[in-house]
């Protein structure tokens, strides 16, 4: 869900949003969650921004038609982003701001800028940045997990879960979300039903396996599931387009993305998700 008009080339593995930076993530027993970055890995041939900051980031495409990006805001939006990759931050700022006045309608530029304030520690700077983004692209899954990964920063744990499914609303396939929802879930609001049904969309989503079943894995020991009663794996192809239901019946809340674990795995049952550095 990347708009190719903002840019030409993304780098593989992204974490932030706009800026992107690498996907956000622990422990002797199966490496711990961390928060993900904002942004998944964009198909080839568009770019892709960090959310630690490290690098620029390009423009999602919202729910439904999103708007065409004229040759001169693309251009503006580029050069800022040149001055921030050659460590201009001044520059780039200014360049950001620029293109947010003159194309509001568009989130990318004040997602780079709150990314850059974010990683100034201008956390609460960063939030209405932020909130300034999704009201002017409210089908921007990336301003929306960045959002939730700002406010996670600033302790409003409840604020961030709703972020997060604002995310998965405009874009039920942007698996970012869905890991840091779960991370949030599991640590700051102690609800692992609620972590466990967002890791496993995350994993349907990536196919990814290490350390996300060990997760999946503890989060249903703790909560007293034995294998042969947990959801069957969807078969080999496509993952499962339905998510999993709660307990009641219910369509069970949207997941969220946690980070990935840098260390290897030594135990049989993964510990839960734990956000590691600034990174979501």
């Amino acid at each position: 869900m990347w708009s190719r008009a903002w840019s030409k080339r993304a780098p593989r593995g992204a974490a932030g949003a706009a800026l992107l930076a690498l996907l956000l993530g622990c422990h002797s027993a199966p490496p711990r969650p961390q928060p993900a970055p904002a942004v998944s890995p964009p198909p080839a041939g568009q770019a892709a921004p960090s959310a630690a900051g490290t690098g620029p980031a390009a423009a999602p495409a919202a729910a439904g038609p999103h708007p065409e990006v004229p040759p001169a805001a693309r251009a503006d939006f580029d050069r800022a982003v040149r001055y921030l990759r050659a460590g201009n931050a001044t520059e780039a700022e200014l360049g950001f701001k620029q293109v947010a006045l003159q194309y509001p309608q568009f989130a990318a530029p004040l997602i780079d800028l709150a990314l850059m304030q974010r990683k100034q520690g201008q956390l609460e700077q960063a939030e209405g940045t932020l909130k300034n983004a999704v009201a002017h692209e409210s089908g921007n899954p990336i301003a929306w997990t960045e959002l939730g990964v700002t406010q996670r920063m600033r302790g409003e744990f409840k604020e961030a879960a709703a972020s997060y499914e604002k995310a998965i609303e405009a874009d039920p396939n942007f698996a970012p979300a869905y890991r840091n929802l779960g991370v949030l879930a599991d640590l700051y609001l102690g609800d692992p039903q609620r972590a466990l049904t967002a890791f496993e969309k995350y994993k349907a989503l990536t196919r990814e396996d290490k350390p996300v079943s060990g997760w999946i894995a503890e989060l249903r020991q703790r909560l007293g599931i034995k294998p042969s009663e947990a959801a069957p794996a969807p078969p080999s192809g496509e993952p499962s387009a339905a998510p999993p239901s709660s307990p009641g019946g219910a369509p069970a809340p949207p997941p969220s993305a946690a980070p990935e674990s840098n260390e290897p795995a030594n135990a049989a049952v993964p510990a839960h998700p734990q956000p590691q550095g600034g990174a979501t």
